[in-house]
């Protein structure tokens, strides 16, 4: 189990990495929402990235980082899929992952 949220870990870092870069290649002319947050874990990607972090630091807690945040693997999964739909929001899940040391 723990393999298969290191395994998610690493898909999330690059689904953010490519919104990330979706964002600065498209000329969208309207402002996507920066308070975007996630509606069932109520976590912000500032939030979610430092645990996508933590998570990555200590795979072997990973199940315990998750459950102090009332989170499971499947709400942490969907939980990043909302946040990588909103470029912005992706971009403040990437800093955030970053700035945590991941």
């Amino acid at each position: 189990m723990t393999k298969s949220i290191r395994t998610f870990a690493a898909i999330a870092a690059l689904l953010v990495s490519i919104a990330c870069n979706n964002k600065e290649q498209s000329s969208a002319t309207s402002p996507s929402t920066s308070e975007t947050t996630v509606a069932q874990s109520n976590m912000t990607p500032e939030q979610l990235g430092e645990l996508g972090a933590a998570i990555k630091k200590s795979p072997d807690n990973a199940q315990k980082l998750l459950a102090d945040h009332g989170l499971t693997e499947e709400s942490f999964e969907q939980a990043i899929r909302k946040v990588s739909e909103d470029p912005a929001a992706s971009k403040r899940y990437a800093d955030a992952y970053k700035k945590a040391g991941a």
